[in-house]
């Protein structure tokens, strides 16, 4: 029996159908993989494919999601990333729409090194200013690094060849996995407290391991290890096996060195290159004795051809000596005849403020006023008897009962009240009128009031 024909569809209409069945089927996928080629027009939008070995996948990004991813992606990266299957209808095209995005293996481990190199860099870990100087040549020397890996015996070989008299004082830690890093903090702060204690006493610290990958290096880049670094009082070289980049812990270090075995040659001196200097300083200090020598020669002649005989010095002395008796003769001298004038000037200053001169002058003042006293006493009495009769004469004159014999009077109320406005009385009230020559009674009758009013 033959099978039934399938109803013919549209292409639009087998795209939608196909896009609806896998976003239905397969939900959110997660992959992980390397970033092939990536565009980034100017609508934001983010379109790359994904790779493997074998296969690659179609990829976008929209705009409102690519804004919530921490780094910048770029072609190589490896990535992990979260979203729908989905099919472009317009070319029935095959995609991930991509939701989330975050960095994966060695890219995402270089991303944290670079942020974490940027914080500290920004705080001044990394400045040359803050830096400690390592000793010329380092005789205890405490090593920090695994105690059965390769490092510890580099170091030890190289100061057995260059300095047998160097002592290490191993601090044993883990150099790689979770709790390395903060194994490393702790030695490098235990090292620092026996120093400050004054049980161990150390020229400088070696932190480091052989050469590894950036994973196998990790624990030298962790931020506990960095500040642990830059708080020791102890210099600290950084001694990481990995020639190829620095790691952080080198960069917060006093010194780096690209091994350990380099480490252990940066911090001593030759047996070889110390006799070479010993035998340097000898010629030098056989040159200087040699000069100083011939310096004290020629100062010595000179001295001897400024000595004298004490018989001519002892002339020299006699001779100032009398010279100075002289001077202080003559000195004493002015200064007698300096005093003697002054006590004449103080003498004669003194009488003419003696108390019996200043008694006398005020006698004698004490007299000529007592002379004066009786015609002085007449004349103000003969002023004042004048100035009284004029006074009295100017009262005579001014006064009420002149004005009175002049015409006028004087009227009161019944208390006596000098009366000088008609509206201060009333019709009917008795008034008393004084004249120059008696007196009247009288009563108002009638009251005009003044014109300006």
């Amino acid at each position: 029996m033959p099978l039934p024909k399938p109803t013919p569809v549209s292409v639009t209409e087998l795209n939608r159908k196909a896009k609806s069945l896998l976003e239905n089927q397969l939900g959110e996928v997660c992959v992980e993989a390397e970033i092939g080629d990536l565009s980034q027009p100017s609508s934001g939008h983010w379109y790359f494919t994904l790779k493997d070995g074998r296969s690659q996948l179609r990829c976008a990004m929209f705009r409102r999601a690519n804004m919530r991813v921490s780094f910048q992606p770029k072609v190589g990266d490896s990535v992990i990333v979260r979203g729908l299957l989905s099919i472009y209808e317009a070319r029935g095209d095959y995609q991930l729409i991509v939701d989330g995005m975050e960095a994966s293996g060695d890219g995402a481990l270089q991303r944290a090194l670079e942020a974490l190199k940027k914080k500290l860099f920004d705080e001044g870990l990394f400045d040359a200013s803050r830096k400690r100087p390592i000793p010329a040549h380092c005789e205890r020397i405490g090593v920090i690094t695994s105690p059965t890996g390769a490092a510890v015996e580099d170091i030890a070989s190289v100061l057995a060849r260059r300095s047998p008299l160097s002592h290490l004082f191993l601090f044993p830690v883990q150099v790689q996995g979770a709790t390395a890093a903060q194994q490393i903090a702790d030695a490098i702060a235990h090292a620092n407290e026996r120093a400050a204690a004054g049980e161990l006493d150390l020229d400088v610290l070696i932190v480091g391991r052989g050469g590894g990958s950036l994973e196998d290096l990790w624990s030298f880049n962790e931020e506990v290890v960095a500040r642990a670094i830059a708080g020791s009082q102890i210099p600290v070289v950084s001694a990481v096996g990995h020639e190829i980049d620095y790691s952080i812990s080198d960069l917060v270090a006093d010194l780096r060195a690209a091994t350990p075995s380099q480490a252990g040659e940066l911090i001593t001196r030759d047996s070889l290159e110390w006799l070479q200097i010993i035998d340097n300083q000898t010629d030098r200090l056989q040159l200087l004795s040699q000069r100083k020598i011939r310096e004290q020669t020629a100062l010595l002649s000179q001295l001897k051809t400024r000595l004298r005989h004490p018989r001519q010095q002892l002339s020299t002395l006699a001779g100032e000596l009398q010279r100075a008796r002289e001077r202080a003769n003559h000195l004493i001298k002015q200064r007698l005849t300096a005093d003697k004038q002054l006590l004449a000037k103080r003498q004669f200053q003194l009488s003419s403020v003696s108390p019996s001169a200043r008694i006398k002058s005020r006698k004698e003042l004490a007299k000529t006023l007592a002379a004066r006293l009786p015609g002085q006493i007449d004349k103000v009495r003969r002023r004042n008897e004048e100035r009284v009769r004029y006074l009295t004469q100017l009262l005579t004159t001014l006064g009420p009962e002149a004005t009175l014999k002049r015409g006028y009077a004087i009227v009161t109320d019944h208390q006596g009240t000098v009366l000088r406005q008609s509206d201060s009385v009333a019709i009917g009230q008795d008034l008393s009128i004084t004249l120059s020559r008696g007196r009247l009674t009288s009563t108002v009758a009638t009251i005009e009031a003044p014109e300006d009013s």
